[in-house]
């Protein structure tokens, strides 16, 4: 008796649906099957084309050669063309069509002008471009790289009108482009929505100005910039901004009215000037705050409540502190919760990061790496008390007197606290040096520690220890992942 081909005696609909779960390579093998599995990958309403996905087994990005990544561009192409020029035009939205390609030679306009096309065609709901230069150790390119880069997608941007006028994202690294080409591209880009540059500017400490009338989502990650000014962006809701050259007004933000998705990542010297919240958000109203310290100096000064900072702090929700450095008092983190009394969430990651650290002593101070790390702070008052915060999560939790001391701190102000999650350090699996910690393993050493955490304090707060939950962490997790993903796995 034969085997029943339960699979294909689904329902068309069902079966697209799964194969829109699939990448461009799994698709092209399913369609060999038979005619109607053919027809069914032109109905596809998601067409995501990788060139990731045809690297050879094993081997990563940041290895392939100059030849591979010529042969990879072309499958690229390839792939692009026979998907779209399969579809009936008009016949099927695309939900969404996203293309990564290399920057090399004319492979970006032959992939533009198929794309644009298919835009003349049919309905493209949501349309990305991933642009990668195949450069990775963005910190000793030379400047001819970025400006050589930068022509070669101007290039492909002038011969490809029609495509960059249907982008909903835009996804750019490794270029230095001339003064007015970033406006150009935002001007012609009249559908985008989600903007990412990486390592782009227009020389070092130059501005970038922002005005789009649709922008939702901003990014801007290690560029040489200056300052940059958000001088009209309307439907902007979520920035990142990941690496600011000076500490004296780096950030300009004009009119963004729905602004509540804001991330923040330095690394501070000892000669960078603190920061304050109010000033440099002010005009916003932040609802989910991340701030990111490199596991070097804290650079947010706590301030006193004032309006300016009640103002910025009015609707936060969710606030998260990554990599704050290892054995400095938390007690700074106080203001959070006296400025913001809607704070519902509070997480923080303490993790001596030896990868992104620079950990030879003669080269920290001869680059005036700052001695001190932490900040002090001790003015939240006696009697001061919280009535909406209901979840603390730390990461690199252990036995130690900062540790207990902050959160006896937390337990007294946070009278509605219902659950405390200590989770033990993290782990890299680059790093060559791995620290012992004096984490609570064992269930003797838990209750010690609920007792020196919860004596002489009333307070219904659950502790939890053990194995991190995945929801916290892929809210501790950063949002702004290069395009290159998955270089180093944390466990």
């Amino acid at each position: 008796m034969g085997k029943v081909d339960r699979l294909s005696a689904l329902p068309d609909d069902v079966l697209v649906n799964i194969l829109d779960r699939l990448n461009v390579r799994e698709n092209a093998r399913t369609s060999i099957l038979s005619r109607r599995w053919t027809q069914l990958c032109a109905k596809l309403s998601r067409l995501i084309i990788s060139a990731l996905d045809f690297l050879p087994k094993d081997v990563l990005c940041t290895d392939i050669s100059d030849d591979e990544l010529v042969r990879i561009n072309a499958a690229v192409v390839q792939a692009t063309d026979s998907i779209l020029t399969r579809r009936n035009p008009g016949e099927h939205t695309i939900r969404l069509l996203s293309t990564m390609f290399y920057l090399r030679d004319d492979v970006p306009i032959s992939i533009g002008r198929v794309v644009g096309r298919a835009m003349a065609a049919s309905l493209v709901e949501n349309a990305k471009f991933t642009v990668m230069t195949g450069k990775y150790d963005n910190g000793d390119m030379a400047e001819h790289d970025l400006v050589t880069s930068a022509r070669n997608f101007m290039l492909f941007f002038d011969a490809c009108p029609s495509a960059f006028g249907g982008l909903t994202t835009l996804d750019l690294e490794n270029l230095r482009f001339g003064e007015p080409d970033i406006s150009n591209v935002l001007i012609t880009c009249k559908r985008l929505k989600r903007l990412r540059l990486y390592n782009c500017d227009s020389g070092d400490c130059s501005t970038l100005q922002v005005e789009h009338a649709h922008l939702s989502e901003l990014s801007i990650i290690h560029c040489m910039l200056q300052r940059v000014e958000l001088n009209w962006l309307p439907q902007l809701t979520t920035m990142v901004f990941d690496g600011w050259l000076q500490f004296q007004d780096p950030l300009f933000i004009g009119h963004v009215p729905l602004l509540v998705v804001v991330s923040l990542t330095n690394l501070a010297f000892s000669f960078n000037k603190m920061v304050l919240l109010s000033e440099f958000l002010s005009g916003t109203s932040i609802r989910d705050l991340k701030l990111a310290f490199n596991s070097e100096k804290i650079w947010v000064q706590p301030e006193c409540p004032t309006p300016c900072l009640a103002s910025v702090f009015r609707q936060l929700r969710f606030v998260n502190l990554l990599h704050l450095p290892e054995g400095y008092d938390l007690t700074w983190t106080m203001y959070f919760l006296e400025a913001a009394p809607l704070l519902k969430e509070l997480y923080m990651t303490v993790w001596d990061h030896a990868c992104n650290m620079e950990m030879d002593e003669e080269k920290r101070k001869e680059d005036l790496y700052s001695e001190n790390r932490g900040v002090e702070w001790d003015l939240v008052a006696a009697d001061f008390q919280h009535q909406s915060l209901a979840t603390l999560v730390i990461f690199g939790f252990e036995s130690e007197d900062c540790f207990v001391s902050y959160l006896r701190r937390v337990l007294v102000a946070a009278v509605n606290l219902e659950d405390v999650f200590l989770y033990s350090r993290l782990e890299c699996g680059s790093c060559e040096e791995r620290k012992l910690g004096r984490y609570p393993w064992t269930k003797r050493q838990r209750i010690s520690m609920k007792k020196r955490l919860t004596t002489g304090i009333e307070s219904f707060a659950i502790f939890h220890y053990g194995e991190m939950r995945p929801g916290h962490v892929a809210k501790m997790e950063y949002p702004e992942c290069s395009i290159i993903e998955g270089k180093k796995g944390y466990r």
